[in-house]
């Protein structure tokens, strides 16, 4: 049988107890990733959990029925997904050389303002997994609702290697 050889950074998320999902396809008249020269754009990921499921405590709004902690959950998952689409796209995600920047869409009670601490989940997600490659610039927005009436989703925008 025929080892199959992990990247340094799958093998950091293994370490991490973390194995990359089945890529969601996409819902609607998109792409789910898109490569321009040394950059690659990864769409919106949603939350799904590592089943492909969308867990209750990851559905409504933040400052609502979902608690801080939870929404923090849910972008760490948005992360994870960005991952597998990036996998996707590369075949190898050590061809990452930086992560320039994540957007972050929570959806959130008019007066829950910890919006930070929530993209958060994201964000260390993807320095755990990259190093100080994984360091990027973000925007973190509260809307009132999302697909699937998830709690947040985030995108992505990295340099590769050519």
């Amino acid at each position: 049988m025929r080892e199959i050889k992990l990247s340094e950074i799958e093998t950091r998320l293994r370490l991490m107890g973390i194995t990359l999902p089945v890529p969601v396809p996409p819902v609607a008249n998109y792409v789910p990733h898109r490569r321009s020269g040394n950059q690659l754009i990864i769409a919106g990921q949603v939350c799904l959990g590592p089943d492909g499921t969308l867990a209750p405590r990851h559905k409504g709004k933040v400052g609502g029925a979902v608690a801080a902690e939870d929404a923090q959950e849910a972008a760490r998952f948005c992360a994870i997904n960005i991952l597998a689409q990036a996998k996707a796209a590369l075949g190898d995600l050590d061809k990452i050389t930086a992560c320039l920047r994540l957007g972050g869409f929570i959806a959130a009670t008019p007066d829950f303002t910890a919006l930070p601490g929530v993209m958060n989940g994201a964000s260390d997600l993807m320095v755990a997994a990259l190093g100080d490659a994984g360091r990027h610039a973000r925007t973190t927005v509260g809307v009132p609702v999302l697909p699937l009436d998830c709690v947040v989703e985030v995108e992505a925008l990295f340099e590769v290697k050519a």
